[in-house]
């Protein structure tokens, strides 16, 4: 529609002198803010390094993976909105509350319904490729101790981390307590960048500290200080343009230090503590039928009973095969 609508000469807003002109006095601080909002559509680059474990070949797949899908996801992300320009002011963009749908609704006339029923697919799309990912950052914490220990179990049968999902399922639920989605996408985004930014300055670090430790992905180090003063500019003015926002969500980070304290550096706490964690997993574990999942190489798993290492063993391992006399005798 959008290449329609420039061969129709529909292109008034993409000329430079209208595309950049001024509609408000110049702000360092809105423009990182923008920057930050934008940089939410393009969130996912970073996702596939959580599910690595799970990756066919990840020391081929991820790069290749992430080479392809930025790229593409930044041609079709630009050009629409190149689209939604040859139909709708700028003016109108920013007035709109779902802007692919006004877009549809002033072009494809009795087919605008088309619209919102594929910004809900896309929308759908896109929550299950987030949930599906980000439960395996639970499952890791809880693996190293950092977590509960019921949020490193796994379904017996499917093999898939259910109270990790449930887990983020309820986190989620718990971020729907603002309505305002511009504010949602400010917390998210500058304590995503925060820790963005402190993961790729570890990745400079450990190449200075330890050089000599295997890399089977090595990039070179151009890009993660380029990263770094882009993110640099980011954090800072966006906490001098919304320092309420940017605040408040510090703030929902920092409630991880306490229970930090509580759970993983507290080592004697009470029994009767113990005990209720001890309780309250085994319950979780039959309403979800979860156990602590196999290591390779692994004849036991500390922590479980020889009915349950049994069973996950039934589970997850290939049955034997029939022995031919036997099959012989069934069939006689």
């Amino acid at each position: 529609m959008g290449v329609v609508q420039i061969c129709k000469g529909e292109y008034f807003w993409l000329e430079p002198k209208n595309a950049f002109e001024n509609f408000q006095e110049p702000d360092i601080g809105l423009i990182a803010l923008a920057f930050l909002q934008g940089s939410f559509a393009y969130g996912g680059w970073n996702f596939l390094n959580y599910v690595t474990e799970e990756l066919v070949d990840p020391y081929k797949n991820l790069p290749r993976a992430i080479f392809i899908s930025i790229p593409l996801v930044t041609f079709v992300y630009v050009f629409a909105n190149v689209a939604y320009v040859t139909a709708m002011s700028p003016q109108e963009l920013l007035a709109s509350n779902a802007v692919a749908v006004t877009f549809g609704e002033k072009l494809l006339g009795v087919m605008a319904w088309i619209m919102p029923i594929s910004v809900a697919l896309s929308t759908f799309g896109g929550v299950n490729g987030s949930l599906f990912t980000s439960s395996r950052l639970f499952f890791a914490g809880a693996r190293e101790g950092h977590l509960p220990s019921v949020l490193a179990m796994i379904h017996v049968k499917r093999c898939t981390p259910i109270p990790a999902l449930l887990f983020t399922c309820i986190s989620t639920l718990l971020m729907l307590v603002t309505s305002d989605m511009y504010t949602l996408i400010n917390y998210v985004g500058f304590i995503n960048y925060l820790f963005y930014g402190v993961t790729v300055a570890g990745q400079i670090v450990l190449r200075w500290k330890k050089p000599d430790i295997p890399r089977p992905i090595k990039i070179n180090l151009l890009f993660p200080i380029i990263y770094l003063l882009f993110w640099a500019f980011l954090l800072i003015f966006s906490l001098w343009s919304e320092p309420v926002v940017c605040g408040i969500g510090l703030a929902i980070m920092l409630t991880g230090v306490p229970v930090y304290f509580l759970g993983v550096y507290w080592q004697n706490k009470p029994k009767g503590f113990n005990d209720f964690i001890e309780l309250l997993t085994l319950v979780s574990q039959k309403m979800c039928v979860v156990v602590y999942p196999m290591e390779k190489g692994d004849s036991e798993i500390s922590g479980l009973g020889e009915d349950v290492v049994e069973q996950r063993q039934s589970f997850c391992q290939p049955a034997p095969a029939k022995d031919q006399d036997s099959e012989e005798q069934l069939q006689a």
